[in-house]
């Protein structure tokens, strides 16, 4: 199950060693409710080898502005603490994948 990752917890996320997936959206986004299975799926998939959550941009204001979130979903790769890739809007689970794989 997808993790909730918002700006308190975040930074503690990051320290684990492990790469952070965070899918920005929000309740009256049509595209992030297609985009949420495709999340949760990925979640449970390489659970223990990364860590995938959503932040809810509606209930953490803080989070979307520190990455500059101008769009959702918005979709941030973290490793080591960096943004080292996004992905802005509806795509497909491979694409996540290849990004996510390529990261691990």
């Amino acid at each position: 199950m997808a993790q909730l990752i918002n700006s308190e917890n975040f930074d503690a996320l990051c320290n684990t060693g492990k790469v952070v997936v965070v899918d920005f959206w929000a309740t009256w986004c049509g595209p992030c409710k297609r985009m949420a299975p495709i999340v949760e799926q990925l979640a449970e998939e390489y659970e223990g080898k990364a860590i995938i959550g959503k932040c809810d941009i509606e209930e953490d204001e803080t989070l979307p502005v520190r990455f500059s979130v101008r769009s959702i979903p918005t979709i941030i790769f973290v490793k080591d603490g960096q943004v080292v890739d996004k992905q802005i809007g509806l795509c497909p689970k491979a694409v996540l994948e290849d990004k996510l794989k390529a990261l691990l």
